[in-house]
């Protein structure tokens, strides 16, 4: 892109006239070729703006410690039994596609989807690979990138007041912060967990009690005033605004029913509750809490979110570092995942909303093809799945596949950097673009990769 300060810019393009009139500017040093230059690389710029896409909001759903393709997205029943595992398989509608035993309902939805089942990584650390899925970037001790969340973030900012960023009750693993772009970008967490139904509240997102809505309108404009007061007293007010944009989303939010009322999960019926899984599939016996709650709640409240504005929700379910007993833990585990996941796609689907609506359940890679000695699977990289749904990807397809042994990409290998290209399409976002970095340094947004348009619908 063109250097030089903006204004001038546009005064330099928009005097060209009076410039074709003289032949040159060689009073600046610029001759005619040099203007054509300038706007050529002005008009290329415009392919990087960001302009809203078909996915207007992203669920991510993230099942942290690498969730094993074999007993879920991309079952091989063919295969050796160390190979293939505990589990048989459910049919989908989709003709030869299965999904793992432990999906009935997943199974169910399949025609709603879009599963990529032969991803390509290399690296089988859990920190280093989430931060590798969440920001598009292998970690650098150099510098920090920002996670999509805060991309979006940045590149959209919020809607209808809501954070543009949310995170459900929090963010779970490396690489979900801002990085290198500036605090104002990162998540506003809920700190409380939905799965505590009536008990859930979120932080920060209520008065404190005795004041009331009147009075805490009152302060804010006092606190207009003497954040102006600051403003004129320090030489660099940068700090200052990241603040006061804090403030500003705060109050925004504490101070608009409809934004209260995207976190009020009292105003959902109990059917739909329950239809998403409150109180069902407990953790440990009669006793246990309940794993339905935990997953279906949770996502609920992303879709109310959704629903109400927000741009990208983030929210998590267990962990799936399952080196043993992989079939004890996932029939412990499954039930309530396959039960929320298939609900929440139903429900968009009805109110109209999964088309502009992506739903991706991440795991930050997959699991060893051999069934290990203590009965679990291993960390693996080399070929993993990946859950969409909506957003404008194709419905009813399962995309690429593994060997027979699920030890490498059989078809369509597909490389996390296209991946990610593919999500920041539909989103509205070019993957090449630079953003500024520390040290005046452009950094894409993804370090290479290009969407994979057989995905997109």
């Amino acid at each position: 892109m063109a250097s030089g300060c903006n204004n001038f810019q546009r005064q330099l393009i928009g005097s060209r006239r009076d410039f074709l009139r003289v032949g040159s500017l060689s009073g600046l040093g610029l001759a005619l070729g040099d203007v054509l230059k300038m706007e050529s690389a002005m008009a290329a710029q415009k392919d990087f703006d960001s302009i809203e896409g078909t996915a207007k909001s992203v669920i991510q759903i993230v099942l942290p410690g690498g969730i094993a393709a074999q007993e879920t997205w991309n079952p091989k029943p063919e295969a050796p039994l160390e190979y293939r595992g505990p589990f048989g398989v459910n049919k989908t509608k989709i003709p030869g596609v299965v999904v793992g035993e432990m999906w009935p309902e997943i199974a169910k939805v399949a025609d709603k989807m879009c599963v990529v089942r032969s991803l390509v990584g290399n690296i089988p650390d859990h920190g280093q690979a989430q931060y590798n899925m969440f920001t598009g970037y292998k970690m650098s001790p150099a510098i920090k990138h920002p996670s999509m969340g805060s991309i979006i973030n940045h590149e959209f900012g919020p809607r209808n007041d809501l954070p543009a960023y949310i995170g459900v009750p929090q963010l779970s693993g490396e690489g979900m912060g801002t990085g290198y772009l500036a605090e104002k970008y990162g998540a506003f967490t809920t700190g409380g967990d939905p799965a505590g139904d009536q008990a859930f509240q979120v932080r920060d997102l209520r008065l404190p009690d005795g004041l009331e809505q009147s009075a805490f309108a009152s302060r804010q404009r006092m606190r207009d005033v003497v954040n102006e007061q600051f403003r004129k007293l320090e030489a660099g007010p940068g700090p200052l605004d990241t603040m006061d944009s804090y403030y500003q989303q705060a109050y925004s939010m504490l101070s608009s029913e409809s934004v209260r009322n995207a976190f009020d999960l009292s105003q959902e019926s109990e059917k739909m509750k329950e239809m998403y899984g409150k109180g069902t599939y407990l953790s440990g016996g009669t006793y246990g809490s309940s794993l339905g709650s935990q997953a279906g709640l949770r996502m609920l409240l992303a879709r109310r979110l959704v629903q109400a504005g927000a741009r990208f929700v983030t929210l998590n379910y267990e962990t799936w570092d399952d080196h043993d007993v992989i079939e004890q833990n996932y029939r412990q585990k499954m039930p309530a995942f396959d039960h929320a996941l298939a609900a929440l796609l139903r429900d968009l689907d009805d109110r109209g909303m999964l088309d502009n609506t992506l739903v991706w359940v991440a795991s930050e890679f997959g699991r060893t093809p051999k069934i290990n000695a203590s009965g679990g699977r291993d960390h693996w990289t080399r070929v993993f799945s990946q859950g969409m749904a909506g957003g404008g990807l194709k419905r009813g397809l399962f995309y690429g596949d593994s060997d027979a042994t699920s030890s490498d990409p059989g078809k369509d290998g597909l490389h996390l950097t296209d991946f990610h290209s593919t999500i920041y399409k539909l989103i509205g976002i070019n993957s090449d673009k630079e953003l500024m970095a520390p040290g005046e340094r452009p950094m894409e947004i993804v370090d290479g990769g290009k969407p994979c348009d057989d995905l997109i619908a």
